[in-house]
Order: structure tokens, then sequence, then C-alpha cells
């Protein structure tokens, strides 16, 4: 399965944090059901069997959806679940060497910060790239925030598609357009709502008008 470009427009980054007395698969099909267009099942914290029973259910909710599904950063689970592919990030495996274990026809999606992460990323074979963080975050406090030239330099750099990530929600989703990017990538800005499928509506929608301004 190969990603394109539509698939990216609203891409959700899973996180627990905010799971209260609901299960993750729950609020995915939250997610979904508000019009999320693909998935990346993030966990930092969960033993291999949780992880692997996890991605299992939610890549069969994703697939019920018909929308792509990845696993960040650990190829061996991706591999094993059969997953649509893998993100990595820059400290994470090289593309290349996630495109040599996972074959030529799985998504992979890596995170770059500069043109030259992004040009090197494309010729290792990564599908599209997570660029950011492009506004202040909370979700990772060792990231410095990416000018928005920084950011159209890089799309205009590679031929694969840009989603920006980091500190993105529906105030300042805006403030991207013009930049090059097809789609956002966001954690709070949705399973931190209170209402998930809603929230995913309203950002779908902002993003779409984004993406054509």
């Amino acid at each position: 399965m190969k990603c394109a470009k539509e698939d990216l427009l609203l891409y959700a980054v899973t996180d627990r944090s905010w799971l209260n007395d609901e299960t993750l698969y729950c609020q995915v099909e939250k997610a979904l059901k508000g019009g999320a267009t693909f998935i990346q099942l993030r966990e930092k914290k969960l033993d291999k069997e949780s992880f692997l029973q996890e991605a299992r259910e939610i890549k069969e909710l994703c697939k019920k959806y018909n929308v792509p599904f990845v696993i960040n950063d650990d190829v061996d689970i991706a591999l094993a679940i059969d997953a649509d592919g893998v993100h990595v990030g820059q400290s994470d495996m090289e593309a290349g060497d996630v495109r040599a274990k996972l074959g030529p026809d799985k998504i992979i999606g890596v995170s770059a910060h500069t043109v030259e992460e992004a040009i090197l990323a494309q010729e290792r074979g990564a599908d599209y790239l997570g660029v950011g963080a492009v506004f202040a975050t909370s979700s990772k406090d060792d990231v410095d925030v990416l000018s928005h030239d920084v950011l159209k330099d890089i799309c205009k750099a590679v031929e694969i598609p840009v989603i920006a990530i980091g500190g993105i929600g529906k105030g300042n989703i805006s403030k991207l357009a013009g930049s090059g990017i097809c789609g956002i990538a966001v954690i709070s800005a949705i399973f931190a709502q209170s209402d998930i499928e809603s929230a995913t509506k309203e950002l779908k929608m902002l993003t779409e008008d984004m993406v054509r301004a």
C-alpha cells in the first residue's frame, strides 16, 4: 500500500495521555469517524506484547475505514503485524535500512528539520516527510521551532509529500497556508479534546481550506 497525497491531509498521531476511562481503540475510532485520513500508532511505554495486541486491533480498525496505518519508530512491530508502514525520526533507523527491511510496498515516513535531511530521506526511499515543529509543542521539548521559510524550502526541495507537525491546532492552521504542505499531523488537537469526533471534523475542514488557500 502506498499513500496518496490526499491520505496525508489529516494525520492523527496517537497518545494515551488523555485516555481517561476510554480505550485507545475507541478514541482512534472517533478520530476516524471524524475524518482522520491517516493513523500513526505512537507508543513509548507499552510492553511489547501489549503493543503488538493493540497494533493488531487498530490496524484492523483502520482497514475498516480504509485509512493507512503506520507504527512510530518500531520497524519490528510494523513487520510483525504487517502494518501499512512505519514512521521514523532522525535518530531512529535510517530510511534506506527501513526500506530494505520492510520491502518496496510499505509506506515509510521520515521526520525532517532541514532541507538536507529532507533531500536525503527522499533519496533513501521515504514516501513522505513529517516536518516540524512548526509551532511550539508540549509533546517534544527537545525540538526547535522551524521557520515558515524553512518549511517552504523543504517543500520546494523534494517531490514527495510533506506534512507539518508540532503545536498545530485549530487556531493556527491557517498560518501554514502557502507553505506547500499537503496536510498536518496532530496529537493533542484531536486526542486531548473532549469531543474527539467533532474536533477531528473541524480540523479536517480547516486543513482543507488551508491546503487550498
